[in-house]
């Protein structure tokens, strides 16, 4: 098993850490090399002298965030895998074992753990229910995009290549997730390890509840600004909860408007109907694991809708002014042209392909009994695969043409209607060669890839692997429509020449 060093930030923490380090430091047969950092973020406690007293590495910084602290004790660890916790945590017997261990596998380079709890208070009762309903999400994908690090490892050379958590973010909010976001778009494979766990102290109050839900509405805003994907859906997030924030939305404008438009009430009964629709199956898990948090449940739902959407709309109107770093990737406004131009095109391009497509059919069947498609695995956006389609060209007397006109790729305007590749984008690669893609390499993961693209028109397989990957980072980061039109315009003239490609 490999070397491990586990990170807690802790600021003011004397009253919990000493909990958390004794659990942790329990667990030193279960890993092949343990070493456990504290970065006391300036605490005006004892929470530094108490980790030495115990023997745990300390490091001492001026409040800076819990990210600053976490990347502080990642630079200075020497475990091949870094562990974080947090100092209100205490860590179950088998916790770091169980973390670990997807680690023997080459392609993890992050797992996710669980909270558990044993508080008897209603809010604190109904939180653990709302994580259950996640973790059953988690557990039905193999692979994850939500990592949150109050359990959570990764490979130290990959956490330091990526820069860590953002220091955008001076509160514990979203920090995390963000970091597991930007990951997953360069396709890297994380997953969820259930039983990870950690004890935790859930909100007692509902005004705690409430402050918390709001801060995590306000700081997702704030990350949205640049990874505006995630606003439609991630691993850990069920999609109810977004309809829930829109519903209960809905039904306070609705009730607002029906003080002058009577009319305005039923449709707020019916949007709040709705709501509690889409609450159902949280509700059925409640009613099977805890039944005594029932009758708060509803309250807690709306309060739980209201401070997050709260949150958004605070976030987005007044965003926080703090420096963020570069992110690959388009903004959801160039996604939605992006995506209508694909649908466009992918409708004209099937069309005007068709009677292209059906005289190679003849033509291959004539040359060489077989099938006319097949379809192969590539990798998608973020690294995810999908099948390409394409015609079978090898093995036949007029391969050599179809590819050199392209034509055994028309097909793939397929994939475009499918959603699963774009007219303008890098090449699909195979998965093979992008498992031995290097950090650098995965950033132009962060789109669809394209049936064209920068490299199709400026020298196709004439460009090495540093000429084609500039070209393809500089169109992520500088992506406009009018760029995209420019691309399919040169690549007509380039696919006559028999240089380009669709």
């Amino acid at each position: 098993m490999k070397s491990v060093s586990v990170i807690i930030p802790a600021r003011n923490a004397a009253g919990s850490i000493e909990d958390c380090l004794k659990a942790i430091l329990a667990q030193e047969n279960l890993v092949h090399e343990l070493e456990v950092i504290l970065v006391d973020d300036g605490s005006t406690d004892d929470t530094a002298t108490l980790a030495e007293s115990l023997g745990v590495r300390v490091i001492r910084q001026a409040n800076a965030g819990p990210a600053a602290a976490r990347n502080a004790g990642a630079r200075e660890a020497r475990g091949e895998i870094i562990a974080f916790t947090d100092a209100d945590c205490i860590p179950a017997t088998d916790w770091l074992a169980c973390l670990v261990a997807p680690f023997t596998a080459p392609d993890i380079i992050g797992a996710k753990g669980t909270y558990r709890n044993r508080q008897r208070s209603l809010t604190a009762r109904f939180v653990q229910q709302e994580y259950e309903s996640k973790y059953a999400r988690l557990a039905t994908q193999r692979y994850i995009d939500f990592i949150d690090t109050y359990s959570a490892a990764y490979r130290r050379e990959v956490f330091l290549e990526n820069g860590g958590f953002d220091t955008a973010f001076p509160m514990p909010s979203v920090e995390d997730q963000e970091f597991s976001f930007r990951l997953a778009r360069k396709g890297y494979h994380m997953v969820f390890v259930p039983r990870a766990a950690v004890y935790h102290q859930h909100d007692q109050t509902w005004g705690e509840y409430g402050r918390r839900k709001f801060g995590i509405g306000y700081w997702k805003a704030f990350m949205l600004r640049w990874l505006p994907e995630k606003f439609l859906s991630d691993s850990h997030t069920p999609p109810s909860l977004r309809w829930q924030i829109g519903l209960l939305g809905l039904t306070t404008i609705l009730g607002l408007g029906a003080l002058f438009w009577p009319w305005a009430s039923w449709i707020a009964l019916g949007s709040l109907l709705l709501f509690y629709l889409t609450s159902l199956p949280l509700l059925s898990q409640i009613i099977q694991r805890d039944k005594g948090v029932l009758w708060a449940a509803p309250l807690l739902l709306v309060l739980r809708a209201l401070a997050l959407g709260s949150g958004l709309l605070v976030g987005f109107l007044h965003p926080a002014r703090r420096q963020q770093r570069i992110h690959e990737g388009l903004s959801l406004g160039g996604r939605a042209i992006k995506r209508a131009l694909d649908i466009i095109g992918g409708c004209l391009g099937l069309l005007i392909s068709a009677p292209f497509i059906a005289i190679a059919a003849v033509a291959i069947i004539l040359d060489n009994r077989g099938p006319v498609f097949f379809m192969q695995q590539r990798a998608g956006e973020f690294g995810k695969p999908f099948r390409l389609f394409k015609m079978r060209t090898s093995v036949t007397r007029v391969g050599r043409f179809l590819r050199r006109m392209s034509i055994d790729e028309m097909p793939q305007f397929w994939n475009v209607l499918k959603g699963e590749m774009s007219l303008v984008g890098p090449r699909p690669e195979e998965l093979w060669v992008v498992e031995r893609y290097n950090d650098e390499q995965r950033q132009r993961l962060a789109v669809k890839p394209g049936l064209t693209g920068p490299m199709q028109v400026a020298g196709h397989g004439e460009l090495d692997m540093d000429a084609r990957l500039a070209l393809e980072l500089d169109y992520i980061r500088n992506y406009s429509l009018a760029k995209d039109i420019a691309i399919l315009l040169k690549t007509v003239p380039a696919v006559l020449s028999g240089k380009g490609a669709l």
